[in-house]
Parts: C-alpha cells; sequence; structure tokens
C-alpha cells in the first residue's frame, strides 16, 4: 500500500477509517474509525457517519465490515448526525468479554469536550453507545476537558486514557475502571502549556513512549515524542523523531495509532484533507526505538505482512 495515499477496501472503495486504531484479535487485525463517506461543508466539518470497522489477515487486504457505531437519529442526541466522534479507540476487556470503544464526543463548536464511550459483544460489533465521561467531574462543577485522545492497554489489562485537557494546553493520562467504560479517578497532568494533541502511547524495553503532534488544526506540524519510565510518572519531551523528505511536518500527516508486526512497532498516521475528509489518505511507518533514540523514517510503501520487519 503507496504511504500517503488513500488505501481501497477488497471492494475498491475508500478506506474510512480515519483518526482510528488497530486491534489484533485472535490472529485478525480491526481497523477502526471515523467514517467521513459524505460531503465536507465550507467550515471543513463533516457529519457524523459513524465509526467503521475493517478486517484484514494481512494488513493489506481489507474487508468493509461496515458502520459498527451508528450515530443516533432520535431526539437531539449528543451522537447524532450534528455532533462530532473522532478517535475512536478500540480495546478488548478479557474480564467481561467485551469489545470497549472510547472515543473523543464533542459538538460542532468543540465545547462539549468529552469521552463516549460504546460496547460489543464481537469485534465487528454493533457497538451500544453507553454515555459520556468527563475526565474529573471533582476538579470543577462539570468536569475537566478532553479532547484529542489515545487508548493504552497494560499486558497485565490495566488501561488508561491519554487526552488533551485545559483547552489542548496539556496532556492528561487517567486510568481507566475494570469495565474500562469509567474512571478510577487516578489521574496526572503532564506536558503543561505544551500545546499536544494526536497522543499515541507504546512501551518497548521497560520504557513508555508517546507520540504527539502540535496544535495547529488542519494544517501538520512537527511531531514530539516524550520518554517515561511509568505510564504516571515523570515525563519528558525529547524531539522529532522523523527523519526524510518533509519530517519537520511529520510527512503532511498526524499520529492517531500505533500496532506491532512481529515485534516492529509501526505508527499509523492520517493525511488529512480538509476540503475533503473523505479523501484523506493513511500512512503506516516503522518505529526505530534504541533507548532514548527514536526515528520514524519515511517509507514509500507499506508492505503488510511481507514487509521486511528486522528493521
Amino acid at each position: 500500500m503507496k504511504n500517503g495515499t488513500c488505501w481501497l477496501d477488497t471492494d475498491s472503495n475508500q478506506i474510512q477509517a480515519h483518526g482510528g486504531c488497530i486491534l489484533n484479535y485472535k490472529d485478525v487485525y480491526y481497523w477502526y474509525g471515523e467514517n467521513k463517506d459524505t460531503d465536507t461543508m465550507e467550515d471543513g466539518f463533516a457529519p457524523f457517519m459513524g465509526m467503521s470497522c475493517y478486517s484484514s489477515a494481512d494488513l493489506l487486504n481489507w474487508k468493509n465490515e461496515g458502520i459498527v457505531l451508528k450515530p443516533i437519529l432520535t431526539g437531539n442526541h449528543e451522537l447524532g448526525s450534528d455532533g462530532i466522534g473522532e478517535r475512536p479507540k478500540v480495546i478488548y476487556n478479557k474480564k467481561n468479554n467485551e469489545f470497549v470503544m472510547l472515543f473523543h464526543l464533542d459538538n460542532k463548536s468543540y465545547r462539549y469536550a468529552r469521552i463516549g464511550t460504546a460496547v460489543a459483544k464481537t469485534p465487528t460489533g454493533p457497538f451500544e453507545y453507553r454515555g459520556n465521561l468527563w475526565l474529573d467531574s471533582e476538579c470543577s462543577p462539570c468536569g475537566r476537558d478532553s479532547r484529542d485522545m489515545y487508548v493504552y492497554q497494560e499486558e497485565d489489562g490495566t488501561a488508561y486514557i491519554i487526552a488533551s485537557s485545559d483547552f489542548n494546553s496539556s496532556t492528561v493520562i487517567c486510568k481507566l475502571d475494570d469495565s474500562y467504560t469509567g474512571l478510577t479517578g487516578e489521574m496526572k497532568t503532564i506536558f503543561v502549556e505544551q500545546y499536544r494533541e494526536a497522543q499515541v502511547l507504546i512501551k518497548e524495553k521497560g520504557r513508555y513512549y508517546m507520540f504527539s503532534s502540535g496544535c495547529t488544526g488542519w494544517l501538520p506540524n512537527s511531531m514530539l515524542y516524550g520518554i517515561s519510565r511509568q505510564v504516571m510518572g515523570t515525563w519528558r519531551l525529547v524531539d522529532n523523531p522523523c527523519s526524510g523528505a518533509n519530517y519537520r511536518q511529520t510527512f503532511f500527516g498526524q499520529s492517531a495509532n500505533a500496532f506491532q508486526l512481529k515485534e516492529q512497532w509501526y505508527l499509523m498516521l492520517d493525511h488529512w484533507k480538509p476540503e475533503d475528509l473523505r479523501s484523506s489518505g493513511y500512512s503506516f511507518l516503522p518505529i526505530r526505538i534504541d533507548a532514548e533514540y527514536v526515528e520514524i523514517p519515511w517509507t514509500e510503501e507499506f508492505n503488510g505482512e511481507r514487509g521486511n520487519h528486522g528493521l
């Protein structure tokens, strides 16, 4: 698959999985994301069409499994077509035998700023909407805002939300409860006054690495990465890990998710087209890690299971 382009599914239609994630469950890959298959309005807004799912055995041939979380069109619902549903992240809850989707839930003014939750019994849904979360209902009468967000799951099942908060000026890490649809109240604020979004968190050889974008709207900017020994430990911003042409603009993309293939990490990028969101493309790029040195080189193609994963 050629990086930087809008890939096609097995029916030769554009893949609609923007801002999404990949889940590996029983040797099948599931790619979830925002469905933008509608006309983009002049203000760069597209009506909420729901969250899509695609399945693949090799990360190259993607079957459309349909819209697995649909907009709720009855009444003035917060998940209606006039709302915002972005950056869906799906993790498997082994304890409850459920698949949990968490996503950025908002309105067109981006002032609602909450986390939507939905659950399903199978990876292809349908997902049932369960309501919204504030990051912290004790810090103010309403709660703390959250916008771009990521979900990280440890090997022991412990899960965290990483989100832009304080109007994107800070990054907040919150521990999820055992159901993954609620919060424990354990929270840490990092990168204060750094204005980061599009966070992605991975763990490699005892270190945690967080990739993020600057806050420049649809315009690309330099990615940065941070390092910590603990999820809720002390985080330090390091540098731009990208290398190659246009590395200062993150190859004209923005981070969305990371996944492992044969022990090799790959970072997923969205290449947003604000004038035509449904045609926004994707890139899957290798992550090279050597302790505190991290490099994400530009590569022209992603070759799935057939690729060279000994980078």
